[in-house]
C-alpha cells in the first residue's frame, strides 16, 4: 500500500529522532567510560607514588 507524503515524512522524522537519541546515549556512555578510566589511572598513579614513598628500595628492585 502506498503511503502519503505526510506519513513518509513523519516516519522519517521519527527515525531520525530515534537515531539521534541513540547516538547521544552512546556518546554519554563513552564519556562516562573515559572518565572512569581516567579516575582509575589517577588512583593507580597515587598508589604507586605512595608505594615509592613508604618503601624507598622498591624503585631499585623494579628497575632490576
Amino acid at each position: 500500500m502506498r503511503r502519503s507524503r505526510n506519513e513518509v515524512a513523519r516516519w522519517r522524522m521519527s527515525r531520525q529522532v530515534q537515531r539521534r537519541r541513540a547516538r547521544w546515549l552512546e556518546a554519554q556512555s563513552r564519556r562516562y567510560g573515559r572518565m572512569v578510566a581516567i579516575r582509575h589511572q589517577l588512583s593507580q598513579q597515587q598508589r604507586r607514588s605512595i608505594l615509592f614513598i613508604t618503601h624507598p628500595g622498591v624503585r631499585e628492585a623494579l628497575s632490576g
